[in-house]
């Protein structure tokens, strides 16, 4: 806006009337005081409207909170020792040849389950049939030659005796006879080992279990020298599991190994869902592992069904005693706090109260109350993080035990 503009803005101002300017100001008064006394009003109202709903709320009852329960009970609960191990068969058995030759003959599948002394493979045997005929040969030879030499040293016996041969004559008799018998012996060998020669060509199972895959195919020549051998068989009945646990844990193990107890234990696959078989502890180790802190253990397992497989990855379980007449929950009825584990008791008038527990030994999905809890005691399942203490609850689907005899929760 100019200068000039401005001017001419405040005289026309100037030339307003005084009468106008008081009409005016009424007008604006006026109209601030009735919109005070509209919003005054509206204030009010809204006041009563609050105050009459908070007097209403008030007056109606807490709502209960649906939950599950279940009630405590007495019952006996397994202590365990738990440690992750790997399937180890007692003896793993790799087949070798003996002797050297040709491979004649296979007598096995691959996978099979052998029996110890079964025939497995067959080598050429004719050659040390052969070396069998030739010592025989050489064996009848020289035992003609034995009998000839005895029967000429009893005639220089004789003639020693008469004094008619020289005594030197008589003694080199005696040394040619005893030569002989060691021919005769060493003869005897030479067809002891020609027969066990043909025995080696035979390649019989030393133990039983289940034979790998062939690793040598018929008509190959193979040598005693060989490196690879013919195949590996495995024992599986029994096997064993060797596993490890704390240090710590190993006093209560060895006291009762000591008693001559058994202690019984269970292989769980490796996300611990299903039990693959029950053996019992075998034996432990001489030395604790430094770098772990932990010591190894085998169990022995009959395995009559396979489940367990050589190098197999397994969660053992040992059993170390058995808590009779514990008192039992659920372990989904217990919750935390910084003042230790603690359940939801619920009370006859359908409250629930805050219950510290002490906790023992757990197992599955049950859990052993040492202290805090008695057997029929009712206690929350499911629907525990909405609950305080005094909450009002409604029982929606109850499990083994009857609210009506659960005793009443301590104050």
């Amino acid at each position: 806006m100019t200068f000039q503009q401005n001017t001419e803005k405040n005289e026309g101002l100037k030339r307003i009337p005084p009468g106008d300017w008081l009409r005016r100001w009424w007008i604006w008064l006026l109209a601030a005081g009735l919109v005070g006394i509209v919003a005054y009003s509206q204030l009010g109202k809204a006041a009563k409207t609050t105050g009459g709903a908070a007097r209403k709320g008030a007056k109606l009852p807490a709502q209960s909170v649906p939950v599950t329960a279940m009630a405590a009970k007495k019952g006996d609960i397994g202590i365990y020792l738990t440690g992750l191990g790997s399937v180890t068969p007692l003896q793993t058995v790799t087949v070798k040849s003996r002797v050297d030759g040709e491979l004649m003959r296979v007598h096995y599948k691959e996978g099979q389950i052998v029996k110890k002394g079964q025939l497995l493979v067959e080598i050429d045997p004719r050659p040390f049939q052969a070396q069998l005929t030739q010592s025989q040969g050489q064996m009848i030879r020289d035992r003609a030659l034995l009998a000839n030499a005895r029967v000429d040293l009893e005639r220089y016996r004789v003639l020693s005796s008469q004094d008619s041969i020289a005594e030197q004559q008589y003694a080199t008799q005696k040394s040619l006879v005893r030569q002989l018998e060691g021919t005769v012996k060493f003869d005897q060998g030479q067809i002891d080992n020609a027969k066990l020669q043909i025995v080696y060509s035979r390649i019989t199972s030393p133990v039983s279990g289940r034979i790998g895959l062939r690793l040598v195919d018929p008509g190959n020549i193979i040598h005693a020298t060989d490196t690879t051998g013919l195949a590996v068989i495995t024992q599986l009945e029994p096997i064993t599991v060797i596993f490890t646990i704390p240090e710590d844990s190993l006093p209560p193990v060895l006291a009762k190994l000591r008693a001559g107890k058994r202690l019984p234990v269970d292989a769980f696959n490796r996300e611990q869902s299903k039990k693959l078989a029950t053996g019992s502890l075998l034996t432990l180790d001489n030395q604790i592992d430094p770098n772990s802190g932990t010591v190894r253990l085998r169990a022995e397992f009959p395995n009559k069904d396979h489940a367990l497989f050589p190098n197999q990855f397994v969660n053992a379980r040992l059993l170390l005693e058995t808590r009779r007449g514990a008192t039992l929950v659920p372990t989904a009825t217990m919750q935390r706090s910084p003042q230790g584990p603690f359940v939801y008791l619920v009370k006859a008038d359908r409250t629930v109260s805050v219950r510290q527990v002490r906790l023992g030994p757990t197992e599955g999905d049950h859990a052993a109350i040492d202290e805090g809890l008695s057997p029929g005691d009712l206690v929350v399942v499911e629907g525990a993080e909405r609950l305080r203490e005094g909450s009002k609850v409604e029982l929606k689907n109850q499990g083994p035990g009857n609210p009506g005899n659960a005793r009443k929760g301590k104050q």
